[in-house]
């Protein structure tokens, strides 16, 4: 009996699926009892909007005062300002993920700070976060020469032959501005990958070692490839108050790295002081062995991974990284979503064995579809763990927003509907990104769910409006949003109830084997007594539109 009130208890549910043809965008899944009830943030990558919407699908709010795309995280902070980084285009390309600028709003959409940050030899790219002070950590590119390059170790074999033809690399570095609004900020705190560099390759050069010996160090040989101008790749940046350390996600190792920010400017480009005693360098590594001497290409568990984040307090797994493993250098490719339990002591260190990789061995959870190639994004996307367990995915490639539960079950999907031009029409299909083929032309670099009490609401109106994407005539919201699709009582016993019956509807009702068990008009009528116990759909026909619910019988 326990068991039977366990399984009714999570099938008691409005459960929406859309399988019309004319459904390509906005809403297509919201299992409101399983799904984590908040207000998600998204920024469109080809448009100057950011939305802010409810599990419906409907807005509740939007910021379109920019005149700049993403570039590319946004953010909802706390006292319910939008914090936005901005593609600016600028003189240093980097031929993905390009910023320049960090915008401040209000909630009123009006600019009370920016932050210009882009010159000819550096330029602020992918990712932010704000620290609990207000200040403003970020990830910045700098531009070394092709004779820095040489003079720090690196083969010149292995450089990609784009460095040598435009004479530079764009290694990475992390600051910290301290905002001065309305404009500008004052650079208070820097990391920088150049100051922690080790090499096997030049004995002449100072920084000449065995690389195996120095997992804290950072090998000129990167992941052993062919190195790119975009050599780190990093595309986020995360902050842990409690040990005061930064994460930042490494796509060009894949690897995650964490370093310690109570070092001064001065010991961060060194190798003592701070809290842990070893300035600037590593203090813990994972994705990728062999760019330590520590492994091989076999041991390798992220692939050219984005978003690698602490899960936050308050939620399930507090402590642990979650990350979007993209999956390049899988075959086929597919991408998985990917948490993991660092060997760390309630002070903050992280333990190592001398002569092995850093822990763990495996994964503590994953995700992957079914088939597993139905997600996959060769780029951008994130994961964020939700105060219920769920965890909200971002395929980023083609704005395609998910959330599953812990045991991989799809409760609320989303496709970004709005493009270049703005919101696009129901029905209608995506357009290709003829600049990036395997991406959509509506696709996102990151998401966020905030929780109802999230401080940035208090006092807020939170009001939903319309959807973002656009119906055409005669395809209104009772023909074709699927959340309207509801029957009831959810678990039923005899009688099947329908709202918002024209009369011109065909219904099937079909067994979790696949097969039907009564098809016909006018459900409401029947007596379905008889029916054996347990799971069903109920597929819902009306001209040229189809739609399918999960409902259970007891």
């Amino acid at each position: 009996m326990r068991n039977k009130t366990f399984i009714i208890a999570m099938l008691f549910l409005i459960y929406v699926q859309a399988f019309a043809q004319t459904r390509t965008m906005g809403l297509l899944i919201n299992d409101t009892l399983q799904s984590f009830k908040g207000y998600t943030l998204f920024a469109p990558k080809q448009n100057s909007m950011t939305y802010l919407i409810n599990n419906e699908g409907r807005k509740v709010h939007e910021w379109n005062a920019s005149t700049y795309p993403p570039g590319q995280s946004v953010y909802l902070l706390e006292n319910g300002h939008l914090l936005r980084t901005c593609m600016t285009q600028g003189q240093l390309g980097t031929g993905g993920g390009e910023g320049g600028r960090v915008e401040e709003y209000d909630w009123d959409d009006n600019l009370v700070w920016a932050l210009d940050f882009s010159t000819p030899t550096y330029m602020q790219h992918h990712d932010i976060k704000m620290l609990p002070n207000g200040n403003i950590i970020m990830l910045v590119v700098e531009k070394k020469t092709y004779a820095d390059v040489l003079a720090a170790g690196f083969d010149p074999g292995k450089l990609n032959p784009e460095i040598q033809q435009k004479g530079y690399m764009l290694p990475d570095y992390v600051v910290e501005i301290q905002p001065t609004p309305p404009v500008g900020g004052i650079v208070v705190w820097e990391w920088h990958v150049w100051d922690h560099l080790i090499q096997d390759y030049s004995s002449a050069k100072e920084n000449y070692g065995v690389v195996s010996a120095h997992p804290e160090l950072i090998d000129a040989d990167g992941d052993h490839r062919i190195l790119p101008l975009f050599w780190n790749h990093m595309n986020c940046i995360d902050y842990n108050p409690a040990f005061d350390q930064i994460a930042v996600s490494v796509r060009g190792n894949s690897e995650v790295w964490i370093i310690d920010h109570s070092t001064t400017t001065a010991q961060a480009a060194g190798h003592a002081g701070g809290t842990y005693g070893k300035g600037g360098d590593l203090l813990y590594r994972w994705g990728n062995p062999l760019t330590y001497g520590a492994g091989t290409i076999s041991n390798r568990h992220y692939f050219e991974q984005h978003d690698v984040e602490w899960v936050k307090p308050g939620c399930p797994g507090a402590g642990n990284l979650t990350c979007y493993n993209n999956g390049l250098g899988r075959t086929p490719p597919y991408s998985t979503v990917d948490e993991i339990t660092p060997p760390v002591d309630i002070n903050g260190n992280y333990s190592l064995t001398t002569g092995s990789a850093f822990g763990p061995a495996n994964f503590t959870w994953s995700y992957q579809a079914t088939p597993p190639e139905s997600l996959y994004s060769e780029n951008i996307s994130g994961a964020q763990r939700q105060p219920n367990g769920n965890t909200l995915i971002d395929e980023g490639g083609h704005g395609d927003f998910t959330e599953v539960t812990p045991a991989g079950e799809i409760v609320w999907r989303y496709i970004c509907p709005v493009d270049a031009n703005g919101p696009m029409t129901q029905g209608d299909t995506i357009p290709v990104n003829p600049v990036r083929p395997d991406e959509t032309m509506n696709s996102v670099f990151r998401v966020y769910r905030y929780p109802p009490d999230y401080a940035a609401f208090v006092g807020k109106d939170l009001t939903p409006g319309d959807f973002i994407e656009l119906y055409p005539a005669g395809m209104g919201e009772q023909t074709i949003h699927p959340t309207l699709i509801q029957n009831y009582p959810n678990p039923f016993t005899n009688k099947i109830g329908l709202k918002n019956l024209t009369g011109s509807e065909s219904f099937e009702l079909i067994d979790k084997m696949g097969q039907s068990v009564w098809c016909g008009k006018f459900i409401e009528q029947q007596d379905f007594s008889l029916l054996p116990p347990g799971i069903y759909f109920l597929r819902k026909k009306k001209k040229k539109t189809t739609y399918t619910i999960k409902i259970v019988k007891v």
